[in-house]
């Protein structure tokens, strides 16, 4: 495996996604076409006096640019790619959301620990999958679905408390930022491993949690 600065730098042979040069849609769309993610387009952002808000209009909003635009998003969340196409021709800015549940769950973890957690399973030769870094300051790692389901009581069996720990599963229901979508003026989700044909197998819940646990632990 690569080292974790490698890996942020992004100096491995990826074509999924090229981020850097491709808009929005052409993102979308590969996430699609070559990964077969569902995708679906949300929120964006407008500048007003020079000032970029949500377009939800909430001044408030706590994901400027990057949450669902309509409450039917998950029947809105599509694989084929030429319907990707046809939604973000519709709206070229809206951010690329990912449903989870579907061809993969997330657990979401602080930056903080999900970088510990990285090198520790570097050390560990794990095979990762996708992992996300968000302007949130929090890491999502891809594993099979179904680990919503499965984390607490794997949580428990390696000695943790699931309430002690800052480590959330997302999966039905829920969904992600892929990159390259904006949180406002806070920056824009990046990889922290990317997708690449190494890892288009996601590993299991179980595989990670330990790393994953045991770093929440140290960061509390």
């Amino acid at each position: 495996m690569l080292g974790v600065e490698e890996t942020i730098a992004g100096t491995e042979a990826a074509q999924i996604p090229k981020q850097r040069g491709e808009s929005l849609l052409e993102t979308a769309v590969r996430y699609a076409e070559e990964r077969h993610w569902d995708v679906f387009p949300g929120t964006w952002l407008e500048a007003v006096d020079g000032v970029q808000h949500c377009s939800c209009g909430d001044p408030a909003c706590a994901a400027p640019g990057a949450h669902p635009a309509r409450e039917d998003w998950a029947t809105q969340a599509t694989g084929s790619a030429t319907v990707a196409r046809r939604m973000w021709q519709k709206q070229p800015a809206a951010s690329i959301l990912l449903p989870t549940g579907r061809t993969f769950d997330a657990i979401s973890v602080p930056e903080s620990s999900g970088f510990l957690a990285l090198a520790r399973m570097e050390r560990m030769e794990l095979t990762l999958g996708p992992v996300t870094l968000t302007p949130a300051r929090r890491m999502e790692f891809f594993v099979l679905p179904g680990a919503s389901v499965k984390v607490p009581d794997l949580v428990r069996k390696i000695g943790w408390a699931p309430a002690s720990l800052d480590l959330v599963v997302l999966g039905e229901g829920g969904y992600v930022a892929a990159p390259p979508t904006r949180f406002g003026s806070r920056g824009a989700v990046q990889w922290a491993c990317r997708p690449t044909a190494a890892n288009r197998w996601l590993p299991d819940a179980e595989e990670l949690i330990s790393p994953l646990a045991y770093a929440c632990g140290r960061d509390r």
